[in-house]
């Protein structure tokens, strides 16, 4: 796993050039991206990480190039794919056929990327005697139907239930996937970012949130990682179909990707970008 101090500050240093040339990317010469010099990256807080991490190492490897990365939301890079603020799209869902009309309206073309897969990792405080979940039990706490921690086969306990904001990829794949499309309950706590929910799962001791596998396993003691239906949450089993709660990640591009755009597209998916992604905690292509 990649870590510690140099690459966080490698990571702020990406960020922090996102935030100082944010909207500069119409500047630069060149549909499709074509002979661009800065590359604007934006979307999933799930592929933040991963994208500042290919972004370390794709400038190191073309030193007239820098790459910006930001985050948001997958339906926020989604939104700058097709109002023309962002060269590429970080999703961590499928574009929506609603948003695909929306960007042809605009003379926009998406063109997706899947780049990597990811397990959505249940979490709870390391205090909790819970183990294990079903996905019809997350169904049931996350829609409202089940409160207390005693009606999924625990103690006597308020269930604090908290999930993402609505613009998070996750937050969608979750609702699709999980709560069979039902809307979450009224009592859900919404976080702005994965990192808030890792925070009030280790400070609740009857908490339960979920978050990217690469997010979990980078948590350490802070939090434990449930079984879903049985199975452990981890690369194997992510990629063999066997753990329930997983996802393909996306780049989504205006058309075919040219120029420095294409070359970043092309790193993320060859042998250094797959084992970044490995590093980071997600699962490769193959």
């Amino acid at each position: 796993m990649a870590g510690g101090k140099t690459g966080a500050w490698s990571m702020l240093a990406v960020v922090l050039f996102a935030a100082a040339f944010a909207g500069c990317s119409r500047g630069n010469k060149g549909a499709g991206g074509a002979d661009k010099s800065i590359i604007q990256i934006k979307g999933s807080d799930t592929m933040v990480h991963l994208a500042s991490s290919w972004a370390e190492e794709f400038m190191k490897e073309n030193k007239g190039v820098q790459t910006a990365v930001t985050g948001g939301g997958s339906g926020t890079g989604i939104a700058a794919l097709i109002n023309g603020t962002t060269d590429i799209c970080a999703s961590s869902r499928d574009i929506k056929p609603e948003e695909i009309e929306q960007a042809k309206a605009k003379g926009v073309e998406p063109k997706e990327f899947t780049v990597a897969r990811d397990g959505i990792a249940i979490v709870i405080n390391p205090q909790s005697p819970i183990e294990d979940l079903t996905t019809e039990q997350l169904r049931q706490i996350y829609t409202g139907e089940a409160t207390n921690w005693n009606q999924v086969g625990g103690p006597d306990a308020k269930i604090t239930v908290l999930s993402r904001e609505s613009s998070s990829g996750t937050y969608v794949f979750f609702q699709e996937h999980v709560l069979d499309k039902q809307d979450y309950a009224a009592s859900v706590r919404l976080m702005p970012a994965t990192s808030g929910i890792i925070q009030s799962v280790s400070q609740d001791e009857w908490a339960v949130g979920y978050v990217g596998l690469g997010y979990a396993e980078q948590a350490g003691g802070k939090v434990k990682v449930l079984r879903v239906d049985g199975v452990e949450a981890n690369e194997a089993n992510v990629l063999d179909g066997s753990y329930p709660i997983a996802r393909p990640l996306h780049l989504y591009t205006n058309g075919e990707p040219q120029g420095n755009v294409k070359k970043f597209v092309d790193f993320c998916l060859g042998e250094k970008g797959q084992a970044i992604v490995r590093e980071q905690g997600y699962v490769t292509l193959k």
